[in-house]
């Protein structure tokens, strides 16, 4: 099993929960992300491209792992800091 996804990482939870619920209300996840977030992906719109088990850290592989292609899950917060994460791919 193999998953895509971009997110956007940043140090506050009161930012991600703001920038969650602007992409819910249609805001582009793309632009958010290279605006807001302090991943080096940010260049790509927070694209981290293809990646399979154990690639990742556990709590956001496994929040990867729940969600469908085009979908947007909740926040996570790991040791880099808070999470949106897009899952734009999943393969078998």
């Amino acid at each position: 099993m193999e998953w895509r996804a971009s997110h956007i990482l940043v140090k506050d939870r009161a930012l991600a929960e703001d920038l969650l619920k602007r992409i819910k209300q249609g805001a582009q996840f793309e632009s958010l992300a290279r605006e807001y977030s302090t991943c080096p992906s940010k260049s790509s719109g927070g694209d981290l491209g293809w990646f399979g088990p154990g690639k990742m850290v556990a709590p956001f592989e496994s929040a990867v792992k729940r969600l469908s292609p085009g979908s947007v899950g909740d926040v996570v917060q790991t040791q880099f800091g808070y999470h949106v994460i897009k899952c734009t791919g999943r393969k078998d």
